[in-house]
This record gives C-alpha cells, structure tokens and sequence, in this order.
C-alpha cells in the first residue's frame, strides 16, 4: 500500500494532474500554468499539502465536511459494510440493511411529514429526480400540463443537465444548450446588490411576491413547483431579508405548488439546526439532501418527500433510479455520521454556542475598509467587498476582480475563504473551536489587508459610475 506521506516531489504530482485531470469549473491551461495545490491529509479543521503547510479549511471542502476531518469511526463503518456486503442495488424489488436503517433516521431527524427518502449519489442527482418527480406527481393526478418549476436567478441547485437548468447561474447556462425547456427564473432575495432605495423588509416582500406574479404569468395549471436553497450558498451566501420566506410560504399555500427546499448545503446543522427548513420555519413538500449527509465522506444524496407527495408516487412505477442509490457502504458511512453529529451533540453546539461566537466575530469584519457588508446563518458567512460602504457600489472592473484578489491572499495566508464574485465566503465544519474562529478571522483581516493594498496600488479601489 503506498502511503500519502511518502509521495512524488509536488513538481511531479502538479505535472502527472495537468496531464491526466481534468477538474471541475476550471480553465485546464490556466491551472497547468501555475500548478495545482495539492491536498496529502486533513484533520480537524485542518488540510496539509505537499509541501507541508497547514492550511484552515473554512469552507469545509465543498460546504460538506461538517463533522470535521480526521474520523476513523467512518472509515471503520465503510470497512465493516465492504466486508459484509460492498454494493447491491435497490432495483427490482430488493432492498438491503444500511437503506432501510438510514431512511428511517432520515425520517425521524427531517422536520414534519418529510417520512420517504428518495436516494442518490449527490444533490446534483437529486435535483435531478425532483424535477422528474414533481412532474410525475401532477401527471399521476391528472394534471400533466402542471410542469414548470420556478427557481431563482443566481440559484445553484447541481451541475448536471436536469440541476443546472433549475439552477439560475448565467455562466453555466451560457453552455451546453441550458436551461431545459419549461424553467422560469425569478430574481434572488439579495439585499446588499440589487435592494436599491427599499429597506430589506420592502425588499424581501418584494422579490417573494415575484414568485406570486410568475405563477399568473405562466398559470397555476401550468407551475408543478418553485425550488429555493434556504440561504443560498454558492450564489454566495445570499441570507434572505426575514420577510422573505413566510411570505414565500404563504404563496406555495396559497396556490397548488409543490415547494422545494435545497437543503444540500443547509442541511445538518449548517445553519445551526438540523435543517435550514426549522430555521426559517420553511414547510417543503421535498427536501434535497446530500453533503453533509456523510460530511463528504462518501458520495450520497437523496430526496426527502411529504407523505402526500409520495402516496401519489408510491401509486405508480416512477421510470427512475441510479445504480447507486442507497448504495450501502455511503448508507453506512452517513448513518455513522449522524449518530456521530447527534450523540456528540456537534450540532446543538454549533447552534447554540459556535454559531454566536462566529457571528460576533465576523460582524467585526464590517470595520474593515474593504467591507460593506457581513452576513452570517449559523456556521455559513459572508462578506461583500466594496470600494464605497456608504452606497453599496461595486467595483468599476469586472465582477470578480476583488474577490479573486483577496481569495488569492487568503491562499497565501494557509486559509481556504472562497470567493463568489466580490463576496468572499465561509462555511467551516460543524467541529470548528473558538480559538480556531480566532485564527480563522485573523487571517482573514490579513488577507483583506493585503487585498486592499493591492486594489489600491493597482487603482483598483474605484466604483462603478
């Protein structure tokens, strides 16, 4: 067995990687120009490299790593159901132990009726048999023209061809031919860019009520589901002005959609409870599940459905399935880890005592130059970066320049903050300490300080007339 610390000099590694890899949302030629960074281990809150450095990890891998790096009790679940039964399917009126002992997990942890589970490998997936499903759901009611589903302008819902188009990101939709027919996007609650003179109440009763006019626009025949993510997060950890979703929940009340909450960032404990649905006290009849499921330690996602929605369901033969739904080493992997989130009380912590410590902390960025403003949703954050606090202004060069600048100096700093456009973003494991916060918002006042000094000797510092 070859050991991760006992590799190839990191020259090597970059040059094997730039040969053979080809990575997600990346320029290939860009980063074989430079090299890729190369991660050998983790624990904790904590990512080594190749060369040594020990890097903060503040978005927890991709939003996912909630229970923390470093837990031999996963791996040892993963070995223990390999030996016993590595993979079988679900198909063909089979089932097997880990399936059935998570879902019935999922349905006792998941908010009101959400009692069925739907598996999948990943959140992309599983956005992907929500639209199938909703769709399925209206025709088996009889109702087959009810299919369009509403989401949001700047949504991130997966990158597959089905999630990318109910996702609402321009860039991806500028390839591959999306969005899929009958997707209709309305405008994000996002306060900070595009609230103009309203106050943030005005604003978000005003964005929520779009959703109201799409549904006379397009016909409530016709509208099968509106899908939202309770704070959006690759959009760049958009938190909704507090009038936004009761009076989103009014309107799926009101009218006969079905609502669907992404919880593929939100869910177990990001927000500081279980799900961004008790949070904002969201009433979804799905629910789209998977990264910190298992903390990112195995590949799984799923979708949690209302008793209502999968009577209709279970009624019929629904065309749909991956080989590796409710695969049983990922079932036992994210099973290990709930008990580990529950038992160690991991998420009634980061709720009641990490979260109001982070908070504190990261409002104090607002005094930063650099600056506007400073959003937070129990261990997710973000700070929107500006050249003029006083009008919320943008920088006068291409969205993004800022933000990449100063993602670049958290990278030299042995921090991993993200970047969306000019806002820089957060989402640390569940796990993470106070004084680790502390050397996290340390580093992070550095890396804007070294950002705003280059923004200004590069005359950078200038808003858009």
């Amino acid at each position: 067995m070859t050991l991760i610390s006992n590799h190839m000099p990191t020259a090597e590694l970059q040059a094997l990687d730039a040969a053979h890899h080809m990575h997600p949302f990346t320029n290939g030629n860009e980063l074989a120009g430079r090299g890729a960074r190369v991660i050998t281990r983790a624990k904790g809150v904590t990512l080594t490299d190749s060369e040594g450095n020990d890097i903060l990890d503040a978005m927890a891998g991709l939003w996912c790593v909630n229970i923390g790096y470093g837990r031999d009790e996963l791996a040892e679940a993963a070995a223990r159901q390999m030996k016993e039964l590595p993979y079988y399917n679900t198909f063909f009126m089979t089932t097997h132990v880990p399936a059935i002992a998570l879902a019935d997990k999922l349905a006792k942890l998941a908010p009101h009726d959400l009692n069925h589970v739907f598996y999948a490998g990943s959140g992309s997936e599983a956005n992907d048999t929500n639209l199938r499903m909703v769709r399925t759901y209206w025709a088996q009611k009889g109702k087959p023209d009810k299919k369009i589903v509403i989401s949001r302008k700047n949504a991130y819902h997966g990158s597959s061809v089905g999630s990318a188009s109910l996702g609402g990101m321009s860039g991806m939709h500028a390839q591959g031919g999306l969005p899929i027919p009958d997707i209709h996007h309305i405008n994000q609650p996002h306060w900070w860019a595009e609230g103009g003179d309203m106050s943030p109440e005005e604003f978000g009763l005003a964005r929520a009520r779009e959703l109201e006019e799409a549904i006379h626009e397009l016909g409530e025949d016709k509208v099968a589901a509106f899908i939202a993510e309770p704070v959006q997060g690759a959009g760049g950890v958009i938190v909704p002005p507090e009038t936004y979703w009761p009076e989103i929940q009014r309107i799926c009340d009101t009218y006969e959609i079905l609502l669907i909450a992404d919880e593929v960032i939100c869910g177990f404990g990001r927000t500081g409870n279980w799900f961004g649905s008790q949070t904002y006290n969201i009433r979804p009849h799905i629910m789209t599940i998977a990264k910190g499921l298992s903390s990112g330690y195995a590949p799984i996602g799923g979708s949690l459905v209302c008793d209502e929605v999968a009577e209709v369901m279970n009624d019929c033969e629904f065309a749909h399935g991956y080989t590796y739904s409710g695969h049983p080493v990922s079932c036992a992997v994210a099973l290990e880890n709930l008990r580990i989130l529950e038992e160690e009380g991991i998420v009634d912590r980061a709720g009641a005592e990490t979260a109001p410590y982070l908070k504190e902390k990261w409002d104090l960025l607002t005094d930063h130059p650099l600056v506007g403003e400073a959003k937070i949703a129990g261990l997710m954050g973000s700070i929107a970066l500006t050249p003029d606090k006083s009008s919320r202004a943008a920088f006068a060069a291409d969205a993004g320049t800022a933000g990449l600048i100063c993602r670049e100096a958290c990278f030299g700093n042995n921090l991993v903050m993200r970047h969306v456009g000019d806002r820089m973003v957060i989402s640390p494991p569940l796990v993470i300490t106070k004084p680790e916060i502390d050397t996290m918002i340390e580093r992070a006042w550095r890396s804007l300080d070294q950002a705003h000094a280059r923004l200004k000797d590069e005359g950078l510092m200038k808003a858009v007339s």
